[in-house]
Order: C-alpha cells, then structure tokens, then sequence
C-alpha cells in the first residue's frame, strides 16, 4: 500500500457520498411498510423511458446516455410494500415526519446546519431504477464535519430522499425491478474533497456508518448502507464510484482506480498533438466468406453482421494495460456493450484466437484504410446494434486523447476494480416537486431531535462499564446489533453478557446454518429475552426459541412449549437430580446431554 506522501504527490483528492437507509416503519412519501418485501409479487408493469430537460432547459449528459440504450423496464408489484405513488400513478402523500426526525438526527450527529424550509425536488434518473423517472431528493443539512483520526472533514450536504427500486433480473435490453425497496428513505451524506488516502476514504466511511448506528439513525440489514467515492488526480477529472456494499476493499478498490487513471494521463501525453479520430463505419462481413470457427462465424450464421471503422493516432495503445488484466480496449469494450453486444475486437489483440488470419487481417485494414499509427475496431452482432455499439465505442476511443474521462462507474467486486456504467450526472437533472409542499424547520425542532446525540466514544464508555470486555465491547459497537441490544437490556432487564452473546455469536452461527435471526420483528425478540430474564427459558435456549420460531410468529410462549425449552429449576430440579442418583453416583455430564437446553449449569452445580 502507498503511504499518504505518494498520494499527495499525485495530487489525489476524494469525497465521498454515503446513502444509509433510515430505520422506519414506512416510506418517504406513502405509507408502505419500510422493511423491503416480506410477501410475494402480485403483478408487473412494463415501462419505457425517455430523458427530458431539467429545470435549467438542459439534458443531462448521463440521462441522455441512458436514453440512448433503448431499454425495457418490468417492475414486480409487492401487495404490503408498493402502491400506486411508487407506479407514479398517485401524487405522493404527505413526507415522513419520522423520516425527517431521523434525518435531522443525522444532521445533528454531523454538526451540520439546517435550512428554515425543506423545498422537495426531483432529480431525474432514466436508468429504470425509478417507475417515474425521477427521484425525490431534499437538502436537510448542510456546513457539517466530522472528525477522523484527528482531522476535520468537510460535510457540505446531507440530503433525505428516496431509495431506488432493486434489479432483480437483467436479460439484455430488458431489467426487471421490484419496488419494495423504492422509496424507503435515505440519508444521503456529501464530503468534501477533503480526504487525501484511500485508507482515509475507508476510515471516513465507517466513522460515518458508526455514528449513524450509534444514534439509531440507521436501518439494519444488508445493503442498507452504501458508499460512493469520487476520485480525481493532477491532470484528471473527476470520477465517481458507485456501489461499495462492503468497506472491507474500498481502499484496493481506489487504489487500483488512481493506478487507472495515471495510465490515461501516461496515454493521453503520448498522443498530445495527435489527431485522434474514428473513421467512416464499414460492414466488413464479406470479409469472412469461409471462415471456419468462432463467434465471427456463429453472428454471420445467424445474419449478423460485422462491422469496422478505423481510429487514427490509437496503434499499439488500444493494448496498453491500464490495470491488471484490463487495457485501453476494455475501456473503449465497456462503451460498446451498453448497446447490447458482447465487446470488440481491436487490431492490439490476437485476432487469430478469433479465427482470423494474416490475410483476413491485412484485407481489413484495406478496406478501413489503416496505415502507420492507425487502429481499427470490429464489433459483430445484429446490423443495427453493431453500428450503435461502434458510434459508442469511436466516442471513448477519440476520448483517450482527453485522459481522465469524467465518468460514474461501478465496482467490479472480483477484481476490485470499477467498470463503466455511464457519464458523470450535472446538475442539469434536477427541478422542483410540484406535488410536495414546503416543509418548515423551526431551531426548537432541530433542537429537540437532535438532544442526546452520543459520541463514540460515549458509547465504548457504557458498554465496557456493562460488559467489562474490551474484545465484546469493539465487536458490539461495530455491529448492526448495537441498537438491539441497547433496547433488550433496557427494555428486559436480562444480563448484558448474554444480550450481546446471542446476538454477535449466537446469531452468526444461526446464519450460517441457512436461519435469518436478524429478520426477528423486535418485539418478538425482546420478549424471548423477557422470558429469559424471568427464569422461564434457559441462556441456552434462547438460540433454541429463536431457531425453533417460525416466519413472522409472535407467539414466543408457543415456541417455548412446541420446542419443549421450559427451564427446569428448583424443586422441579432437585427431584430430577434425585431420580438420576437412584442409580448410583449423580452423572452431571448425562443430566446435561439430556436436559441441556432446560438447566443453567450454574444452578445445577449448586445443588449437587
């Protein structure tokens, strides 16, 4: 890993902007349940969509580029978790006053300031992720910091709004959605371009996600939370990263990502004063007349078409490797693929792995006019896709001479590497909400939501002083379980050591067993441990109840008796211990093998 000397020298500047779904019981603007489906899909709509101007008369330059995909959009209706605002078929019901409690919350944790009016806006989105075509977005917050490792980053905005819809299938041009999980709401977390080392970014992000957690801001579970990171170097742009789910690898990930963007900066020097350009698109098909194997063959065997065009100024570069295992013609691939086709073919690789031959190869660059320092590029596919594929692909070619492409990518998880999704948004996508009303911020709201914000901290101090366990103490407050575990033994009354036992331990053991106890409405957990703290369940059944509980039960009694987990305790088990001693010697060993989950070994030592 390079040490924080390598990247200021550089030049390297990252921000970035952290989503956390909020912890309600309903949506932002509707008052489906927030929890993401828990019931079957009852129906579909199918939607196409097209990019219109923002409130300054101008297209976005990535809502334009998605509207040039010409995709099909299917949304799966869930019956508890969608309704006819998520469709947009229904204006949106009044705003989440909770929503707004948690949200300024989170303001007050991030010591930022808050507006006299919260104004409603839409922020156009033609990706599908959105029935609408829009999302709700509203700034809450704003000239925040946060302190990491002893330095003061910038917090310049933090906005509540929407959660998209979830892909759940993706086949060609066609994605299908389910909106469960749109509009749940979700603070969204802007830095500043303040952080100066990838490990800074990762530090950043979980001091953000913790305080979150600690001041019960966030809603727990998988994907509720996620980062993006914008990145630029000397001589670059800015990039933004979509979709770190995990913080395990987002300092590789942007570490391979500056190594990206120096290798542009290094290709783009090379060709300074170069004419860079693609030529006129030509169907290369009658070119393969006989060729006997590979995909060339398959396309033309189904009426495809191959089709070519030269790039001048780009020979020998379309192969320079920008990151392990991918180079410049990856780049220029990722581009062609949103047409729908499977990538190129460029002159820098092994054309004959393709079935070409030196004779095809030298026929191409006739009829493309290649010569000297001259690329070309194939793309293979149904006409009419091939030629779009191509028009993208000759845009980021002739790009290469710009280095540093402004670009939203994504995260190849594999490799930990980011992929092109589209080019970076501007503020030319968002307009007012005619359908929402103003909301008021009064400084006694903001106040009084924001009294008994804790510290880190604060928080380690409390739970060593109920734990006294340095180990148990740094794995509970770095959980999603911390929230739970503060209302069960505020709520219960049962012994910290086992709250927090069952639920990093017991829990995990449970998961990895194929059982979800994280998915345990809270009510009915607090009432497991109610049963227990009373002397009616055992430390060891309490894995037991919950393993034992079916779907959505709430009857935690039922599971006790249906499970057979009442405690044994008292006379009941003095008698019990009498009956074993009836032959010989009490066994402690066999009394336990067969009433293990009904005895506390503690008490049965006792009165043996």
């Amino acid at each position: 890993m390079r040490d924080a000397e390598y990247y200021k020298s550089i030049g390297f500047r990252c921000g970035l902007e952290i989503h956390q779904r909020l912890d309600t019981k309903e949506k932002l603007f509707c008052s489906c349940t927030a929890g993401i489906a828990e019931d079957k899909a009852i129906g579909r709509v199918e939607r196409f969509q097209r990019a219109v101007a923002g409130e300054l008369g101008i297209v976005d330059p990535s809502t334009r580029f998605e509207g040039m995909r010409h995709r099909k959009f299917i949304y799966t209706i869930y019956k508890k978790s969608s309704c006819l605002v998520d469709m947009d078929e229904e204006p949106p019901h009044g705003l989440n006053k909770d929503a707004l409690e948690l949200g300024l919350r989170a303001c007050a944790v991030l010591k930022a300031a808050v507006p006299d009016e919260v104004e409603v806006m839409r922020k156009v989105v033609v990706d599908g992720s959105d029935p609408s075509a829009f999302q709700r977005s509203m700034m809450i917050g704003f000239d925040g910091k946060i302190e990491v490792d002893g330095k003061q980053i910038a917090v310049p905005s933090v906005f509540l709004e929407e959660e998209s819809s979830s892909i759940e299938e993706r086949t060609g041009n066609i994605v299908v959605y389910g909106l469960d999980r749109i509009g749940v709401p979700l603070v969204e977390i802007d830095t500043g371009p303040d952080i100066r080392s990838p490990q800074e970014a990762k530090n950043t992000a979980m001091k953000i996600g913790l305080l979150l957690r600690l001041n019960g801001c966030a809603q727990r579970g998988i994907g509720s939370i996620r980062q993006d990171v914008n990145i630029s170097v000397s001589g670059g742009r800015r990039v933004e990263i979509k979709g770190f789910q995990s913080l395990e690898t987002m300092d590789t990930v942007i570490e391979n990502e500056v190594e990206r963007q120096l290798r542009l900066i290094e290709i783009s020097n090379e060709i300074k004063g170069i004419d860079v350009k693609g030529g006129s698109i030509v169907d290369l098909s009658g070119e393969f007349d006989g060729i006997d194997s590979g995909m060339i063959k398959d396309v033309l065997g189904k009426k495809g078409s191959v089709m070519g065009v030269r790039i001048s100024g780009l020979g020998g570069l379309l192969g320079r490797e920008i990151n392990e295992g991918r180079r410049l013609g990856s780049e220029v691939s990722d581009y062609a693929k949103m047409a729908g086709v499977n990538g190129i073919i460029h002159s820098d690789e092994d054309l004959s792995r393709y079935g070409i031959d030196a004779a095809m190869q030298a026929s191409i660059k006739k009829r493309l006019g290649v010569t000297g320092k001259d690329a070309f590029i194939m793309v293979a596919g149904e006409e009419k896709t091939a030629r779009n594929a191509l028009a993208l692909a000759i845009g980021r070619a002739e790009m290469a001479k710009e280095g540093v492409v402004p670009e939203t990518r994504n995260v190849d998880s594999k490799k930990n590497i980011t992929r092109f999704m589209r080019p970076l948004p501007g503020g030319s996508r968002m307009y007012p909400e005619t359908d929402a009303v103003p909301v008021s911020i009064e400084d006694r709201y903001y106040t009084e939501v924001g009294k008994g914000i804790v510290s880190e901290d604060q928080v380690r101090e409390r739970l060593i002083a109920e734990l006294n366990n340095v180990q148990l103490v740094e794995q509970l407050i770095w959980s999603r379980e911390l929230q739970r575990y503060f209302r069960i033994t505020e709520h219960t009354g049962a012994d910290t050591r086992v709250v927090a036992d069952v639920l990093l331990e017991k829990f995990r053991e449970l998961s990895r067993q194929g059982i979800d106890p994280y998915s345990i409405d809270d009510d009915v957990l607090e009432d497991i441990f109610r049963r227990f703290a009373s002397g009616r369940i055992t430390k060891k059944a309490i894995k037991e109840v919950v393993r034992t509980m079916p779907k959505d039960a709430k009857d935690v009694d039922e599971a006790i008796r249906g499970g057979n987990l009442e405690r044994i305790s008292g006379e009941r088990l003095r008698k019990l211990i009498l009956e074993f001693a009836k032959n010989g010697e009490i066994s402690r060993s066999e009394i336990m093998s067969r009433y293990g989950f009904n005895i506390e070994g503690d008490e049965l030592n006792s009165i043996i």
